[in-house]
């Protein structure tokens, strides 16, 4: 276990591969489109492809945004299966379909290897401080395998059942995140809209039933207007989409899940697909014609 690979460093990947080296682990890197020059730093080993990180590490970690991404980083040329020897094993952090992701595992069953899938829950924030929540979907014994890994990475890690499971418990996840914030978003501007004080109704509302992480990070920025990325609406988007594809295929209405994937759309189209998704939020306050903050 002490040679890993990580495929793909951004946001989430960087601090994440830096706590598995801190950890003690030798970690080889690769990403497009380049690898930080803080991980080499720390005492990472670049790699030109992810074959080469393969052959050199016996747990190949991914980390990139969608599923597109996944296909290409395990099956594209060069990529982590042309490196692949029976008995290592890959994990997906990445948060892409639940439905593909049994078909990845399939493939990379066939060559000799395990395969999890890991998405995780908790941002930037979490990914620096090791404290992700980790939902995994796979064997008994791989995840047993894996979890001094994923320990060093977050702090809730559950097996949720098998490939595609993990994947399944990060979309029940992004579906209850998105429909939290919208109800915030919504508490926050009828409060506003009818003269009290925002920040003061939100601190109100902490010492009580409603309160949650939502409302707690989300109002917050919601009040002090800070929509910087954070987690952005685009990627929120797109796990909306998985949800809301899945749930047609299993013949499932999501009718408040459509909602909150129409009120991201709204931003997008107003210049927001980068905003934090504490920012849907602006697109309640377009409907209204009013702003939270404003006096009325």
């Amino acid at each position: 276990m002490s040679k890993v690979g990580f495929v793909g460093l951004g946001i989430m990947g960087t601090p994440m591969a830096e706590n598995l080296i801190k950890g003690g682990h030798e970690v080889f890197l690769f990403s497009i489109p380049s690898i930080p020059e803080a991980l080499v730093q720390a005492g990472g080993k670049p790699c030109a492809s992810g074959k080469e990180v393969t052959r050199n590490a016996d747990v190949i970690i991914i980390m990139v945004p969608d599923t597109p991404h996944v296909a290409a980083a395990l099956f594209d040329p060069g990529g982590i299966a042309e490196g692949l020897s029976p008995g290592k094993i890959v994990v997906d952090m990445s948060s892409i379909s639940p439905i593909e992701t049994k078909e990845f595992a399939g493939k990379i069953n066939a060559l000799g290897c395990e395969y999890l899938d890991a998405p995780v829950s908790g941002g930037e924030v979490g990914a620096k401080n090791a404290t992700l929540s980790i939902m995994v979907g796979g064997k008994q014994e791989t995840f047993d395998t894996v979890k001094p890994l994923f320990e060093l990475m977050g702090k809730n890690i559950t097996l949720v059942g098998g490939n595609g499971d993990g994947q399944t418990a990060k979309v029940a996840n992004q579906i209850i995140v998105a429909l939290n914030i919208e109800a915030v978003g919504e508490a926050l501007l009828f409060a506003a809209k009818a003269g009290a004080d925002p920040a003061k109704v939100r601190a109100a509302l902490m010492g009580g039933f409603a309160s949650s992480k939502i409302l707690e990070v989300h109002g917050e920025r919601m009040v002090k207007r800070t929509f910087n990325p954070g987690f952005r609406i685009e990627l929120h988007q797109k796990d909306l989409n998985l949800a809301l594809s899945a749930a047609r295929k299993l013949g499932v209405s999501l009718p408040n899940t459509a909602t909150c994937q129409e009120l991201f759309n709204s931003c997008a189209a107003h210049g927001g697909s980068a905003w934090d998704h504490s920012g849907m939020v602006r697109a309640l306050e377009l409907m209204a014609g009013f702003e939270i903050g404003q006096k009325t």
